[in-house]
């Protein structure tokens, strides 16, 4: 029997997976904080600022896979590496930005490219690669959630800098920050599990790149799995942007917003972990199924129940359990259906389908606000895609494609 216990070098890895996570999506839970002073003093609509994150989500998902293969084949410390120098350089722009095409080139372009390089498809992956196979979920809930625990931290952080020095130099102080995702991706170097009868497959030819994808796109599950991510990223986009301005629109003031999206970074350090701990005990699909739905009647309650402060933070309070529990879960699926050696490349082509979620999520909300005054239509749309992540995930199992 093999020992399922963490390794030194896993227990390393984990550690620079939490730390570089908190670092690079601690920064970007608090772009929604951003929205209302860059928006007032250049004069622009919510919908600028709303397309330029909507063009980072989805240039994040595009090149997505691109960046995971690479990670795939050189290994994942170069590619966090550069995409921590590319952070920092984003950051750096956007607090310059006075036009929306310089919003676009900095939130847009660099960012995403970025974010590509610097968080979940590529870290759990590493992550999933170096751990035993019964402790992988586990695995990759520990380092979300370890992660979650940045952008509870960086929330309030931001929130003191915009009050105290402004949107600009808050920037400036986030990508230094940033800059130590550089030297943290040198500790992403534990080696890939080998099971102990890995000699018996070694003489298996290994399958290509291009052979991959084959099996991928004629595997029905996998294309059912990658269309509920669509959900996610539509959803936690949506929420993380727009409800700051929903809660300015009906009289709070923007410490209401930032305590929202603490509140929800607090819990998703309990809500991944616990995913993560239940998708090695039980179907990960089955429990997808269960979080969406419980999306969907979160989303009714918060709209149909008076809004206040208790509300409010009771909403943030149950995302946060929700947010990004689906994404050890959706990971573990790939691994299990697909081996870990491809894992960032078709976590990757999975999380495309996030991203482009995320960017409607993003756009679509700025549009509804700057034609309507309300976000009314997105909030529809977000419960009946709820119903959606429910049904497609019935379609999913984690059978195995590929034995590595």
């Amino acid at each position: 029997m093999s020992d399922t216990r963490f390794s030194k070098p896993l227990i390393y890895m984990l550690i620079g997976s939490a730390l570089i996570l908190a670092l690079s999506l601690g920064v970007r839970h608090a772009f929604g904080l951003y929205l209302v002073p860059m928006s007032h003093e250049f004069g622009w609509g919510h919908n600028v600022f709303s397309l330029a994150i909507a063009m980072q989500n989805l240039i994040w998902g595009a090149v997505q896979p691109i960046t995971g293969a690479f990670a795939d084949k050189y290994g994942s410390k170069i590619v966090v590496a550069v995409g921590g120098a590319l952070y920092s350089l984003g950051l750096l722009l956007m607090a310059v930005s006075s036009t929306s095409l310089m919003l676009n080139l900095s939130v847009g372009l660099i960012l995403g490219l970025a974010l590509s390089a610097t968080s979940f498809p590529i870290l759990l992956s590493a992550v999933g690669r170096a751990a035993h196979p019964e402790k992988r979920s586990l695995a990759m809930g520990i380092a979300s959630a370890a992660g979650s625990f940045g952008q509870f931290i960086m929330l309030p952080s931001t929130l003191l800098l915009l009050q105290n020095i402004g949107w600009s130099a808050a920037l400036v102080v986030n990508a230094i920050f940033v800059a130590l995702i550089i030297p943290l991706a040198w500790m992403l170097k534990a080696p890939m599990y080998v099971a102990p009868n890995a000699s018996a497959l070694a003489n298996k030819p290994a399958l290509s790149f291009k052979q991959i994808l084959v099996l991928a796109k004629k595997h029905i599950p996998f294309l059912f799995l990658a269309l509920g991510f669509f959900v996610c990223g539509f959803q936690v986009v949506f929420i993380g942007i727009h409800l700051p301005g929903y809660l300015i629109d009906h009289g709070f003031n923007v410490t209401t917003g930032t305590i929202f999206l603490a509140l929800i970074g607090l819990f998703n350090i309990v809500g991944t972990y616990s995913a993560g701990w239940l998708g090695g005990k039980y179907s990960k699909p089955r429990l997808l199924m269960g979080l969406y739905g419980l999306r969907g009647i979160a989303i009714i309650a918060f709209l149909v129940l008076p809004l206040s402060t208790w509300t409010i933070y009771g909403f943030g309070v149950i995302m946060g359990l929700l947010w990004l529990s689906t994404v050890p879960l959706t990971n573990g699926i790939v691994a299990n259906m697909f081996g870990v050696k491809y894992l960032s490349m078709l976590s990757g082509l999975v999380f495309f389908t996030h991203q482009v979620g995320s960017f409607f999520g993003g756009w679509l909300g700025g549009v509804n606000h700057d034609m309507t005054g309300n976000y009314n239509m997105v909030w529809t749309f977000s419960i009946v895609l709820s119903l959606v992540g429910v049904l497609v995930h019935f379609f999913v199992n984690e059978e195995a494609v590929i034995h590595d």
